[in-house]
């Protein structure tokens, strides 16, 4: 194998590595910020910290349509993205608030936990059929989730455990929101063939105009910056929180487009376990035996459609390219 051939694998690497050390640092940061007091206080509108995540996406959106000469000019109607600002916003609040009351990897495995709700809002909106092997994978990861939640600690550490029930509740309300988000988004791009930094660039202006009349009404906004200005370290917290949000955010979409979905989504479940090690190590959680089993079974599932998918789409391709040679050699 020359040159040539190793640099797109060397790329996908670059992308997948990105990936990990972004979302990974972003993940222990926003722990920090949501369950670690500082100087004694709770940060608590967690309002604002989507505000600045939305306002810092809005500027990479810009940017890159800038950089693509790309048109400003909404290609959907506005209201679709506003619909979807709406949830988005409603499910990063959620997860925000739930870190509150359960621990982080609680809050990763939620994130896996929504293959059904997606599935469910599929069925619901564009009329999708899956097939048994995905129904069986989110019933594994269902039941992983669910036997790591019931067999050891899963609060937060400045919380208590009784309160933990809340958190997995703000969970359901991110779960139900999110899976909303994601297949609405899929939606625009194949009914209006919006292009990424166009729906990022709405959407996150939606968001943003969301999160700051949210502030405003609730009196969040005065809060906020009374702490800003009370712990200065939190204001720091708060800029590399948005900074590899952003830089994930840009690895994700070179991967999606380079290397496609299935990639993507193998990057994503090393990710999450990734994180999810880091967070026990960097904040002394205990686990029990009965929880790793379910760890286990969770990406065990998640791996094996990763796998499956990437052996489906290479058959694919290998028959696309018998046939082309098939009838090439009929004329």
């Amino acid at each position: 194998m020359d040159v040539k051939d190793l640099l797109p694998h060397l790329r996908c690497a670059g992308c997948g590595l990105g990936i990990i050390i972004m979302l990974g640092f972003y993940g222990v940061i926003q722990e920090r910020v949501m369950s670690v007091p500082y100087g004694g206080e709770l940060f608590k509108a967690s309002i604002f910290l989507v505000l600045c995540n939305r306002i810092v996406a809005m500027i990479f959106a810009s940017s890159m349509v800038a950089v693509n000469q790309e048109s400003v000019v909404n290609k959907a109607p506005l209201w679709k993205y506003f619909a979807i600002s709406l949830s988005n916003v409603a499910a990063t609040t959620c997860q925000y608030e739930a870190l509150k009351w359960v621990s982080f990897p609680v809050q990763m495995l939620g994130k896996s936990f929504k293959m059904m709700p997606v599935m469910i809002w599929g069925i619901i909106i564009s009329q999708k059929k899956y097939s048994l092997t995905d129904w069986l994978v989110a019933f594994c990861v269902t039941a992983g989730v669910t036997e790591f939640l019931m067999t050891g600690s899963i609060a937060a550490p400045a919380s208590q455990a009784s309160d933990s029930i809340y958190g997995l509740g703000l969970l359901v309300g991110f779960l139900v929101f999110d899976g909303f988000t994601s297949t609405f988004q899929e939606k625009l791009f194949k009914e209006h063939q919006t292009s990424k930094y166009n729906q990022m660039l709405y959407i996150n202006l939606g968001s943003a105009f969301t999160s700051l009349v949210s502030l405003l009404v609730s009196g969040g906004f005065s809060e906020a910056l009374a702490f800003c200005a009370a712990h200065p370290a939190f204001i720091m917290d708060a800029g590399f929180l948005s900074g590899a949000a952003v830089g994930g955010q840009f690895f994700i979409y070179s991967m999606v487009k380079e290397f496609g979905a299935l990639s993507f989504a193998a990057t994503m479940n090393v990710r999450q376990v990734a994180s999810i090690i880091v967070s026990y190590i960097v904040y002394s959680k205990p686990i029990t035996m009965l929880q790793i089993v379910g760890l286990v079974m969770v990406f065990g599932a998640l791996f094996y459609k990763s796998i499956a998918g990437v052996i489906a789409s290479r058959d694919k391709e290998r028959l696309l390219q018998e046939g082309q040679k098939s009838s090439s050699s009929t004329v």
